[in-house]
């Protein structure tokens, strides 16, 4: 089939910018570098020349008068005076009254020379981009100045690059693109059997969790071209642009066959085409385009499309039928053996001193990304420089998820005393409901010192491995201990306080996807009122019920979290004295481990922390 060259009108935008040019240029410029020199004279020297015949032509104005000399090279400008005898006098010196003064007659040449010159400029600058576009391209598909160009950036092996290696709790996605490396570098392996590589492989998963290193590390295995380009990149002011770009990536992508491209944040040109009248034309000019060099008339032999998103359900179907996207890489959140190899990969590139806990580390990191984890070890080792030591310690890398978690300490947030015992009590208050259930994760840390994301204190559980599933008794628990502060506070001082916020919307949360998705409602039971979006961006959540239905639901929400209430009121009454002596301990301390918690809890020593002053009252 005949190829069809792309159409040149962007050439036209680039001949009216000339025109409007030329015309200023004309318009403006031109007067002013053919204006001669006016001299200035007084009102004397005129009536001298006039008397003497020297003047050639005149023009008297409202307050000047314009005159020239008989040999027409030099122009005099004066004041006009109230002179009854003015026109007399100009009469009989002989000279011609004039509309206009001022010579401004340009040589024919010269006139043609300012209407052709910078035509004759500007199309040999049009004609010398174009040539080298046209050679940077490799062909004539470029357009001026790289409109419908294509701005990948191509990345060759380098020993100094990301590889496998250096990616680590995603051996699932590794093994899938090694698989893909071992085909552009052996493909009569896999043509043998009669087997061929998919077309397209998507990546998707969370955002910070390794997606775009995945690809950098395939680029770095890979002794192939590999082109890098963010689905953003595509969209253009012009319409059809999109789609050249998408032509000329693919085109240079053939050429350099075997090769890797690489589509970064795909949801930008890939959303499902939804028809309705108004919608973006460039974006599904861009989509159509693109599924045609998937799966064209042409096969893209050798061409490995890589693509990744955070936002898989978004996506055309059309994209994602086997013939283009063929399989798909899930990049999870790593688990604990995933988040402890992640931080020994990201501690090579620091000191670290002997007998650091990894492992310890990712208990207490449970649900971080890889792009959390490296930044923890980052944070760990500028708290070891500002602390002026050249190792990073076990300490440094508790602390700093701390950091990553809850914020910095507020050094000037100065809590009064009576704040300091409502926090110490409702952290105390957590950490006590927690530690008196069973199936409840263990009690790491408690602190009431004021951090940077605004809470005034926090209890730290860190399960003591991996936790996929968890049962109804569990997320009751959870419940009541979220609640467990605020129990804290009404038993102890009759009063409640505002600290008690984000208590109460987990606690909500929790007891509303029991109901509505997770089935561990009686009334509903196996039946889902609720389906969750964008899973991998914060999962919004939409009901799908009736509205007497989503009442229900709100009741129900209310009984759970209240029972739970009352479960953690009645822990705390019965071990009031225990209350007294933890909280008292974190009062003094402001920050105490979970060992120092379970001995005081364990310990039938009297002379354990007597109760703070004046919190006796229930």
């Amino acid at each position: 089939m005949k190829e069809v060259k792309p159409s040149k009108k962007p050439l036209i935008y680039y001949y009216f910018i000339v025109l409007i040019i030329v015309l200023l240029f004309n318009m403006l410029l031109m007067p002013m570098m053919t204006k001669p020199s006016v001299t200035e004279v007084d009102y004397g020297k005129f009536m001298t020349m006039a008397e003497r015949h020297q003047i050639s032509e005149v023009q008297v104005q409202d307050q000047e008068i314009y005159f020239t000399s008989k040999d027409g090279e030099t122009i005099y400008k004066t004041g006009k005076m109230d002179d009854p005898n003015l026109v007399t006098m100009l009469r009989e010196s002989g000279a011609k009254f004039s509309q206009e003064v001022v010579d401004t007659t340009v040589s024919p040449l010269l006139s043609l020379l300012s209407w052709i010159l910078p035509f004759v400029i500007f199309i040999a600058i049009g004609q010398y981009m174009s040539k080298k576009l046209m050679e940077k391209a490799g062909g004539g598909n470029s357009m001026m100045f790289g409109m419908g160009k294509s701005n990948a950036k191509i990345y060759v092996q380098s020993t100094e690059g990301i590889h496998f290696d250096d990616v680590a709790g995603e051996d699932e996605a590794k093994e899938n693109l090694s698989e893909i490396v071992e085909y552009l570098h052996d493909p009569t392996k896999y043509t043998e059997i009669g087997a061929s590589m998919p077309k397209g492989i998507l990546l998707v998963g969370p955002p910070g969790t390794g997606k775009t290193m995945l690809a950098k590390a395939v680029a770095g295995e890979a002794s192939v071209p590999f082109f890098s380009i963010s689905g953003s990149e595509f969209v253009e002011m012009f319409v059809g642009m999109g789609a050249s770009k998408v032509r000329d990536l693919f085109k240079q992508a053939k050429e350099k066959a075997p090769c890797i491209v690489f589509i970064d944040e795909i949801d930008a040109i890939g959303k499902k085409r939804d028809g309705q009248f108004g919608g973006n034309d460039e974006r599904e000019q861009t989509l159509n385009q693109l599924l045609t060099e998937m799966d064209g008339f042409e096969g893209n032999n050798g061409v490995i499309i890589l693509a990744a998103t955070n936002r898989p359900e978004s996506l055309d179907p059309a994209l994602l039928r086997p013939g283009r996207f063929d399989r798909r890489v899930p990049v999870e959140l790593p688990d604990l053996k995933g988040r402890e190899d992640i931080l020994k990969v990201h501690a090579r590139k620091v000191k670290v001193a002997d007998g650091v806990d990894y492992n310890a580390i990712a208990r207490m990191a449970s649900g971080a990304s890889g792009a959390e984890l490296a930044n923890i070890v980052n944070e760990a080792a500028l708290r070891a420089v500002r602390d002026g030591r050249k190792e990073v310690t076990q300490a440094d890398l508790e602390e700093s998820i701390e950091v990553v978690i809850a914020g910095y300490q507020k050094k000037n947030a100065i809590l009064t005393l009576e704040e300091k015992k409502v926090v110490a009590y409702h952290e105390i208050g957590h950490a006590l409901v927690a530690a008196c259930q069973s199936h409840s994760a263990p009690v790491q840390k408690i602190t009431i010192v004021p951090r940077t994301s605004g809470a005034l204190g926090y209890t730290m559980q860190v399960e003591e491995g991996n936790h996929y599933l968890m049962s109804k008794e569990e997320l009751e628990n959870k419940i009541a201990t979220f609640t467990g502060g605020r129990a804290a506070e009404a038993l102890v001082f009759g009063s409640i306080t505002t600290g008690a916020s984000n208590d109460i919307e987990q606690a909500t949360k929790i007891a509303r996807a029991m109901i509505t998705r997770y089935g561990m409602s009686e009334d509903f039971g196996m039946v889902a009122m609720e389906t969750v979006n964008n899973q991998y961006l914060g999962g919004d959540s939409s009901l799908a019920c009736s509205p007497q239905t989503q009442a229900d639901i709100d009741r129900m929400v209310v009984d759970m979290v209240s029972r739970q209430y009352e479960k953690a009121l009645g822990i705390l009454r019965d071990n009031r004295k225990k209350l007294d002596q933890l909280a008292s301990f974190l009062y003094e301390k402001e920050t105490i481990t979970g060992d120092e918690f379970m001995s005081i809890l364990e310990s039938e020593d009297p002379s354990a922390p007597e109760a703070l002053p004046e919190t006796e009252q229930e």
